[in-house]
């Protein structure tokens, strides 16, 4: 019997991409996977397209990147085959034990939330002040802060649209007052609260610079300071509170509560003071 033979070329990889966007896949997993595909093309080169220069591909991942990145590449990769009705080209994911605990190193804490707010207080950077405290206190993500319009303001929620799902995102009430006094300064009457000076939407960029612009005069780590998190941040005090994971997932915008527990996991350093105050050590 002949045995099969496959190609990979940038012409079934454009016709994937395409049928990724027809099902209206996000932008940026578009993007990723045509980087990842492409990377493969570029491994396989003149070699040909078997199950065996696959499995070699995946071990040579695993010497430059991260377990997850692997899997995630690999995810990619096992899409497309199915796209083009390849399945048995189809390569396992690496098998990663479960995170119990969060990195303490790159958990940002309450205490160094509030001194990033209040250095951006101090630069009288109030734009920023406020959509830090915007993100953090509803859990959005940096991309959905466009939703919050000055009609949200008045009415205390907004429609989020992300990821072909929709939800509704209420506002507290002190936020509402403090983003209606920062509208009457800037005598905005319609559209998104927090805009450049060229009027456009703030975007994850502009955020992610001027965060890391206060990490200095508030003494918080680098590392821990980027706008999603704030989300984190939201769903673990939320979680703190409420104790309900679905709920959360569904306040999130997540399908499932899987996202929503690495959301929540806590730091090695919580635990320890968690098993501290047990006290069931009695010699």
């Amino acid at each position: 019997m002949k045995k099969k033979k496959y190609a990979l070329t940038i012409r079934n990889i454009k016709d994937y991409l395409a049928d990724l966007a027809e099902q209206e896949r996000a932008g940026a997993t578009i993007r990723k996977y045509s980087h990842d595909l492409n990377v493969l093309l570029e491994y396989m080169a003149d070699k040909p397209l078997t199950k065996t220069a696959l499995i070699e591909w995946k071990e040579q991942l695993v010497k430059v990147y991260a377990p997850a990145s692997v899997n995630s590449m690999v995810a990619a990769v096992n899409g497309f085959f199915n796209f083009m009705g390849w399945r048995e080209l189809r390569v396992k994911p690496l098998k990663i034990q479960k995170t119990l605990f969060a990195d303490e190193n790159q958990e940002l804490s309450r205490d160094e939330y509030i001194r990033l707010v209040r250095a951006a207080e101090v630069k009288k950077n109030e734009r920023l002040s406020l959509a830090i405290q915007t993100i953090c206190a509803t859990g959005i993500r940096v991309s959905e802060l466009k939703f919050v319009t000055v009609k949200a303001v008045r009415t205390g929620r907004t429609e989020v649209s992300n990821k072909g799902k929709r939800r509704m995102v209420f506002l507290p009430e002190k936020l509402c007052r403090l983003l209606k006094k920062y509208l009457q300064k800037q005598k905005r009457t319609k559209g998104p609260v927090f805009t450049t000076k060229k009027g456009n939407p703030l975007d994850r960029s502009n955020i992610w610079r001027d965060m890391k612009a206060l990490c200095k005069s508030a003494g918080v780590n680098p590392d821990k300071v980027f706008p999603h998190n704030l989300r984190h941040l939201f769903a673990r005090t939320f979680y703190s509170v409420e104790k309900d994971l679905s709920r959360l997932a569904d306040i999130l915008g997540h399908s499932n509560v899987a996202p929503t527990r690495i959301y929540t996991m806590e730091s090695g350093c919580v635990h320890i003071k968690q098993l501290n105050r047990l006290e069931l050590v009695t010699t």
